[in-house]
């Protein structure tokens, strides 16, 4: 016996050192398959993975080559720099799976970029390492001596943890004559042995024999467990119980409460007394497994729920009853009950992210792989079908893939980030039972940004105001540029646009600083020789392609008061403002003597001009108009007055700080008929020039009108538009060229004047436009049924270079 137990430890420790490694590929389902015995040691290899599915081992480090789920964890590793399939503990069998009769683990093996998954069996082969044992080491019979040959008696099963071949797989009886072995197959429950009474037992000349029972498994040289039994004859109980039904079947619904009843089995005994009562039990032969789960009544014959039900670990039990008289020597019938566990809905389905990217780029494809769900139920039927979905509104989908209850999570739209950059989906997964159980899981993506916006300016076009005289170098004015990107392609800087264009020739007298836009003139600009130019900034964003865009920037020059009036009448000879003036004695008040004619290069207050009498010899005698320069007898003259008069008149414009000129006129009174010699001298030397004049002064008066009409219009329309707050800006008009009209208003006399000028802001500057242009308006206060008459004077500033004024009427 001690040889026979030696020899199986010799080939336990040969199998134990041998590994096989077999590789299987299978077209269908895109899986490896290979095999590895149990109890090899820690390291062994399994098989590589990488040469069988044709992979670089060069990129699976960098691909991030893992097992990502399995059915046993910590039993197998996989080495990302060959892709070899290790053992990572040793592997007993038993543990890992129990007596099932195939053993396989399945793995799930990962790459990223591009993902890619693959699926490992590896099913781990059964060594003989144990030994057959019964649960009983001794077992004594009592067995009535008139029992008839054939009559049968089940033993316990000896048990293997071995399986499939290594599992017992046949018994031996010692030499008897009364009995003979037979072996019942009841598949997974083992082979049942059972003593069948061959020869009629005489108690008197045997009461009891000695049996020896041999388990013996398949393992080469097979090992063996033995159990002692002990038979007793008794006297006779003639007769055995009998079940009402031949076969038993039931169904039971899983998680069944505790104590809910099976089924009731019931049998009858002929005999009468102990020898007719019927007692139930379970065999002798149930596994452990089953006796944690039922219970029987030994006087009812109810078979009771004692234990958890669960479907998934088994859907079928079948059960060996035993009913027995209580005879002295109790007769014993079996029969089998078959319980089938029907699933109920009770497992919830599972959602499981296999590979995940948090980060997508806005202008990935539709289509693009975010990530991989697995979902699982573990029901079955509709109770473990699964539909996986997701919410609506999001640009994201579920595509089932070819493997079953796997889903790819791609972009369903084009994103953009600048609408919405963080997406929190939530997979709603629910099963086909009844009530139906759902499971959800959320995962956050982050969309990334990519350089698909240019940059915006906050106004299109600038417009900016810069007072002439500005100091060289300054910032005077900045533009600001957005970018919905981020990071470096919301980055921008700016330069402005130097082509070289007669429209962008201005450019080149400023400089912008790229970073913040602020733009500096390098010149100090001059409203008398410029007025406006406009030019165009670029902004540029830092992404990778850049993106840029332009805005037109209009500068106004606004004008200063740096221009002294110069005088244009009265002018002598030798360039002094002096002149002679002669009229006949005879004149009535109101004579017009001459005028005073002045002009002034700036423009507005600055430029408007202000007549003033500085000295004169008798004030009685001359008075001078304010505003329009002419000077007028008061009365008329008498013997006494002098001949001559000089008179000084100053010209001073209405700027903040007013700059000043004088003019000197002499007056000569002289007697009727001289006057009228030296007109008639004056009126020939001007006839021939007079006529030359007069097409183009018909010419200039045509054009002034419409001007001028023009104006009163838009200055109307641009006053009804605008509030009364008489602090208004300077019309912001690109192509302004200061004929846009402004008027003044103030009395003389019984008349109101409106001084007709450019549009200026009250207290402030006048845009450039004619000088000392007056509206005479009558007075409002006179009947409302008199027409209102308007004079409109122009002075031509040049009209000392052989021009003439003119007045319209």
């Amino acid at each position: 016996m001690e040889q026979r137990r030696c020899k199986p430890r010799r080939v336990r420790g040969y199998l134990v050192g041998c590994v096989v490694a077999v590789l299987l590929w299978s077209v269908a389902s895109a899986q490896i398959r290979y095999s590895v015995s149990e109890e090899v040691s820690e390291g062994t290899v399994v098989g590589n993975i990488a040469k069988d599915l044709g992979l670089e081992k060069s990129t699976l480090k960098d691909r991030k080559y893992r097992i990502v789920s399995s059915t046993s964890d910590h039993i197998f590793h996989v080495n990302q720099n060959d892709g070899i399939l290790y053992v990572s503990r040793t592997i007993d069998r038993e543990e890992v799976c129990a007596q099932s009769s195939t053993c396989v683990i399945n793995l799930k093996t990962v790459l990223e970029n591009p993902l890619e998954v693959h699926y490992v069996r590896v099913e781990v082969l059964d060594i003989n390492d144990h030994s057959p044992s019964f649960p009983e080491k001794d077992k004594t019979l009592e067995i009535s001596e008139n029992v008839l040959p054939g009559a049968r008696f089940q033993l316990k099963a000896s048990r293997d943890q071995d399986s499939g071949p290594f599992s017992v797989q046949q018994y031996k009886l010692s030499p008897n004559d009364h009995f003979r072995l037979e072996v019942k197959d009841k598949g997974d429950d083992g082979k049942i042995p059972i003593l069948v009474v061959q020869k009629s037992f005489d108690r008197e000349t045997a009461g009891s024999h000695s049996l020896v029972l041999t388990a013996l498994d398949g393992g080469k040289p097979p090992k063996s467990g033995e159990m002692d039994i002990q038979v007793n004859v008794l006297d006779i109980n003639d007769n055995a119980p009998v079940f009402f039904q031949d076969v038993y079947s039931v169904t039971l619904n899983e998680n069944a409460p505790v104590g809910t009843t099976v089924i009731q089995v019931n049998a009858t005994d002929l005999d009468d007394g102990p020898n007719g009562d019927v007692v139930y039990s379970f065999s002798n032969s149930m596994n452990q497994n089953i006796l944690n789960l039922f219970d029987i009544n030994s006087l009812k014959g109810e078979i009771i729920v004692k234990g958890l039900i669960d479907y998934e670990k088994k859907d079928i039990y079948e059960i060996e009853i035993e009913a027995s008289d209580k005879g002295l020597v109790p007769l014993t019938t079996e029969k089998s009950v078959v319980i089938k566990i029907v699933d109920v809905n009770d497992n919830a389905p599972e959602i499981e992210v296999t590979s995940f990217s948090s980060s997508i780029p806005e202008d990935s494809r539709p289509g693009t792989t975010v990530a991989l769900i697995s979902v699982n139920d573990l029901d079955s039927g509709l109770n473990g079908k699964v539909i996986c979905s997701i919410g609506e509104g999001v640009p994201f989908a579920l595509s089932p893939s070819l493997q079953d209850k796997m889903y790819s999570l791609v972009t369903k739209t084009p994103l953009d980030r600048e609408k919405q950059a963080h997406y929190d989906l939530t997979i709603h997964a629910i099963d086909a039972g009844q009530p139906p159980l759902s499971s959800e899981k959320t995962i956050s993506v982050e969309v990334s940004d990519v350089n698909d916006n240019s940059p915006e300016f906050a106004l299109s076009p600038y417009t900016f105001y810069v007072t002439e005289g500005n100091d060289p170098g300054a910032s005077v004015f900045s533009v600001k540029a957005f970018d919905r990107d981020e990071n470096d392609n919301a980055l921008i800087s700016y330069h402005i646009l130097r082509d070289g264009s007669e429209g962008n020739k201005f450019a080149s007298f400023l400089n912008i600083k790229d970073d913040n836009g602020h733009i500096s003139a390098l010149k100090s600009f001059d409203f008398e020789t410029l007025k406006t130019f406009q030019f165009q900034v670029v902004a540029t964003d830092s992404g990778t392609p850049s993106l840029s865009s332009n805005v037109t920037v209009n500068v106004f020059i606004l004008d200063q008061n740096d221009n002294a009036p110069v005088i244009l009448y009265p002018v002598s000879s030798n360039g002094s403002a002096e002149g002679v003036e002669e009229i006949p004695r005879n004149v009535n008040a109101g004579h017009l003597v001459t005028k005073v004619r002045a002009y002034d290069a700036d423009i507005g207050y600055n430029g408007w001009l202000l007549f003033s009498l500085q000295e004169v010899t008798d004030h009685n005698l001359f008075a001078l108009d304010r505003y329009t320069g002419q000077i007028r007898t008061l009365r008329s003259f008498t013997e006494t007055d002098e001949a001559e008069h000089k008179l000084v008149i100053l010209v001073k414009d209405n700027g903040n700080v007013s700059l000043s000129a004088t003019a000197t006129v002499i007056v000569k009174v002289v007697e009727p008929k001289e006057a009228f010699a030296a007109s008639d001298v004056k009126s020939s030397a001007k006839v021939d020039e007079e006529d030359n004049v007069t097409f183009y002064l018909m010419i200039t008066l045509g054009s002034v009108s419409v001007l001028f009409l023009v104006s009163i219009i838009v200055l109307i329309a641009m006053q009804c538009s605008k509030s009364t707050d008489y602090t208004s800006k300077y019309l912001q008009e690109p192509n302004y060229d200061g004929t846009l009209c402004h008027s003044i208003q103030y009395r003389s006399g019984d008349k109101r004047y409106m001084l007709v000028g450019p549009r200026m802001s009250i207290g402030s500057t006048i845009v450039p436009g004619s000088h000392a242009n007056t509206l005479v308006l009558p007075d409002r206060r006179r009947p409302s049924g008199e027409s209102i008459m308007i004079s409109c004077h122009f002075e031509d500033v040049d009209a000392g270079r052989g021009k003439r004024s003119f007045r319209l009427t």
